[in-house]
């Protein structure tokens, strides 16, 4: 818990590796995860480098790996993943590694080449076929209506028909005997067909007679196996000039032309041998099918494995890039991070590393002393995990600066919680996250896509506390569903029989009379009376909103008192004495004491006193702060004697005052000028020592050497003794005047406190209520529909849309209002070699 509270100790190494123990020591500090190598040859380029010809062999075994994994997902067989995470292999298991991948990838891509070839054939057979089956009936039609345009024409010679194009005169003469016609068949695509029509018909000036039919079933493209539909022509012409037309219009539109016999013997003869080699073709496809599957699913058992074990393998070399050798070459100097209390862990890991390697002579692992500020790095669980995730979004914590985790654990959920009060909505997030949490390895095994998913996942244990806490603030709020509990009965009593109570709504009770009132306070939360008062928003809103300010200056407190604890930690005892006790003092005697005067108000001024001290005579806690940092007399109420809570108020006030303000040029120039009058001595002592030293020498030997005085220690000039004055003035105006702002700020927990109890109330007088209305049986079915859509806004508004408002508020009066006055967040974060970081990252961008 140690490192919770501030990051861990962190020492710069040195490690001395023997080249042949170097893979197998790299390997097992991989798996430890604790190590955070430094590039020692940061002018090298990466193809300079001396491993790089291994990291290019594990990119290519990637690239197989890739290919195989799309083939696999392509054909839908299930990848096996067994969990299981295999060490890095040696150096000499890539030389099979690489061989069974070449082996796998060659066997592949000839199976598809030539499943690619027989599905081609197959298609043109499959388009000839369905060729020959529709130009059967297009030879049949056109000679039947050349038959009937010839007889007609005989019988008519002066009747125009569109036929006779195609047919010459001297046909005619010879007994209405047609010429001979040329005619191309093909396939086309079927979108295709309404511009190659005009195509033709522009080009050849209507000189074609073009005959199409859908065919009715899709055929599978062997390029990309996607399901097209075509359509069969034919096209009718005389001449080779139109001949030559045509075919080049085919060929712009991409159809496929098929020879077409003429006799209709040959075509049935032709269609014949199509079907004798589609079959035999089906047999060599389903055959070619079997044995691509098979290779892929052999395959697919240990492609996780493979893909893992090759990720590590050029992690290792990667990470051997960032070494480098001594002068005989047969030694790699690595520079590392190490946490101070993990050394022996990585020893023995190295010690394990060498013997796997059979090296007979020991790693060095050497700690080295530097100026270097180091990582940070804070030791996390699942549970604290996702608490430092939301520190360090703001920033990661200088080294071994306090950690404002352990105490976000706790004032995080609080805070969300004043704003979400409700017994009803917290248990629906409490009871979604704690599924979350004892459904979580088979949640975690099931890797999904889905950001939001992904997101509420991971913040499970942040999501189960703000619902717990949810589920306390709602109960002393009593508000469960915009409704009260009344588990211990109500303090207040009625005098009225049960007509009057109900038919009017303007009735009061007297807190001052004990039949009205118990004049005991209730055990715990609110009184359900409250749920009836038509002055209830009056009395919560005081309520809330004293409790806000409370609650945010103690925030701020706390904030303030954890600087100490880095003041301390690195012995800065200036800025206890500069920093940190004006601001204590500026925030207790100005904000804290008006939350004093809160407490004194509930405790002097209640119905039970008489009535100089009842509450209709108790001061305003805002206008008593705002005259008193103004220096202006309290005014007194109408009829009441007291202006004062308690005597000796308004000279106490002046003090608080007067003290807080002197704080503010404390805070402004104490530092800086302290510094400056001790680097002015500093430098004066190096003057005069300097001085006695030249005269010295001059008496003894002679001479007098006039050299330039050395500049002031410290590392202060006279530029960064300005810069001092203005960052501590900017930090002094920005505490100051955060003071009052950031008090304001805290008034967010009770406008949407209100906010949410006010919505809650809305959706159930308008939506629920309405499903109450009915007595019969119809009002059962009703209250069904009514419950489903009220149920359905609760969840989507109030605990969505408003716990989402409610942990952003929440986290900027983390960000902001608390660890502004501890916590500057200007380190980097610990980045250590890892391969399940790497295999988790690795993974990822595979999905992605």
């Amino acid at each position: 818990m140690g490192s919770l509270f501030r990051s861990e100790e962190m020492a710069l190494c040195q490690l001395f590796l023997q080249s042949e123990a170097a893979y197998a020591c790299v390997s097992e500090l991989g798996e430890l995860g604790l190590v955070q190598f430094r590039d020692l040859n940061p002018d090298v380029n990466a193809f300079q480098r001396k491993f790089v010809s291994e990291v290019r062999r594990c990119d290519e075994m990637e690239r197989k790996l890739r290919y195989l994994e799309k083939e696999i997902k392509k054909d839908g067989i299930p990848m096996l993943d067994t969990g299981e995470n295999p060490e890095a292999p040696q150096p000499r298991e890539m030389i099979d590694l690489e061989a069974t991948f070449e082996k796998l990838e060659n066997e592949l891509r000839e199976v598809n080449h030539n499943a690619e070839a027989l599905k081609r054939n197959f298609l043109e057979l499959t388009e000839l076929k369905h060729i020959l089956r529709k130009t059967q009936v297009f030879f049949d039609e056109t000679e039947q209506q050349m038959g009937t345009a010839v007889a007609s024409q005989m019988a008519d010679p002066n009747r125009e028909d569109e036929q006779v194009t195609l047919l010459g005169e001297e046909g005619l003469r010879a007994g209405g005997q047609a010429l001979k016609l040329g005619f191309v068949a093909g396939v086309i695509l079927r979108e295709r067909i309404p511009a190659f029509e005009r195509m033709l018909w522009r080009a050849c000036r209507g000189n074609v007679f073009l005959r199409q039919a859908e065919i009715e079933t899709p055929l599978e493209d062997p390029s990309t196996g996607d399901q097209v539909h075509k359509s069969v022509f034919i096209i009718f012409f005389q001449g080779d000039q139109l001949k030559s037309r045509v075919r080049k219009i085919c060929e712009g539109f991409r159809a496929t032309l098929y020879p077409c016999p003429e006799a209709p013997s040959q075509r049935r003869e032709m269609a014949m041998g199509v079907m004798t080699r589609i079959e035999d073709l089906n047999t060599v496809l389903g055959q070619t099918q079997d044995h691509r599957h098979r290779v892929l699913v052999a395959a697919a058992k240990n492609i996780k494995n493979w893909f893992i074990k090759v990720v590590k393998i050029k992690a290792i070399y990667h990470t051997l890039n960032l070494f480098n050798l001594d002068v005989t070459q047969k030694c790699l100097i690595a520079e590392c991070w190490v946490p101070l209390l993990d050394i022996e862990t990585i020893q023995l890991a190295l010690r394990r590393g060498t013997e796997r390697s059979g090296s007979s002579v020991p790693p060095i692992l050497n700690r080295m002393d530097t100026f270097e500020d180091p990582p940070t790095y804070n030791r996390t669980n699942k549970f604290t995990g996702a608490f430092q995730n939301l520190v360090d979004a703001y920033g990661i914590a200088s080294y071994r600066e306090i950690n404002p985790t352990p105490y976000t654990i706790i004032s995080f959920p609080f805070l969300f919680a004043v704003m979400f009060g409700d017994l009803g909505h917290g248990c629906l997030m409490f009871l979604f996250a704690g599924f979350l949490v004892l459904r979580e390895k088979p949640l975690a095994a099931k890797k999904t896509d889905n950001e939001v998913w992904n997101i509420f996942f991971a913040g499970r244990y942040i999501i189960l506390l703000m619902g717990l806490f949810s589920m306390y603030t709602g109960f002393i709020y009593n508000d469960i569903f915009s409704k009260s509990l009344n588990l211990f009965g109500s303090h207040w009593h009625t005098n009225y029989n049960e007509s009057t109570v109900l038919s009017n709504k303007d009735l009061q009770i007297n807190p001052s009379l004990s039949s009205d009132y118990d004049q005991v306070p209730y055990p715990v939360g609110l009184d359900p009376v409250w749920q009836l008062a038509l002055n209830k928003i009056v009395f919560l809103n005081a309520y809330k909103m004293k409790i806000s300010i409370i609650i945010g200056v103690l925030h701020m407190l706390s904030g303030v008192s954890l600087s100490l604890y880095n003041y301390r930690y690195f012995k800065d005892r200036l800025s206890i004495y500069c920093d940190f006790i004006p601001q204590v003092i500026f925030l207790v005697f100005l904000f804290f004491y008006m939350v004093l005067l809160m407490f004194i108000k509930w405790v002097s001024y209640g119905p039970q006193n008489d009535f100089a001290n009842s509450p209709a005579c108790a001061p305003s806690i805002l206008i008593t702060f705002i005259n008193m940092v103004l220096f202006k007399d309290a005014v007194a109420l109408a009829n009441c004697d007291t202006v004062y809570m308690f005597a000796g108020q308004g000279a106490l006030q002046k003090f608080l005052v007067i003290v807080a303000l002197l704080c503010v040029p404390i805070m402004l120039l104490a530092k800086p000028i302290y510094i400056m009058r001790q680097q002015k001595e500093k430098h004066v002592q190096l003057v005069n020592g300097h001085a006695t030293t030249e005269n010295g020498d001059a008496e003894g030997a002679g001479r007098v050497v006039q050299q330039p005085p050395p500049p002031p220690a410290g590392g202060h000039d006279e530029n960064e003794i300005g810069e001092l004055f203005i960052h501590q003035g900017i930090h002094t105006i920005e505490y100051v005047l955060g003071s009052v702002s950031h008090t304001a700020s805290y008034l967010r927990l009770w406008a949407l406190s209100l906010a949410h109890a006010q919505l809650s109330e809305v959706l159930w007088s308008m939506v629920m209520t309405k499903g109450l209305i009915l007595n019969s049986w119809i009002g059962g079915v009703w209250l069904w529909f009514v419950f489903g859509f009220w149920a359905i806004l609760t969840v989507g508004i109030l605990v969505l849309m408003e716990g989402l408002s409610a942990f952003l508020h929440t986290l900027r009066l983390h960000w902001v209002e608390f660890q502004s006055k501890f916590y500057k967040g200007l380190g980097y974060a610990f980045a250590p070699f890892s391969f399940e970081v790497i295999l988790n990252t690795a993974s990822t961008a595979v999905e992605e």
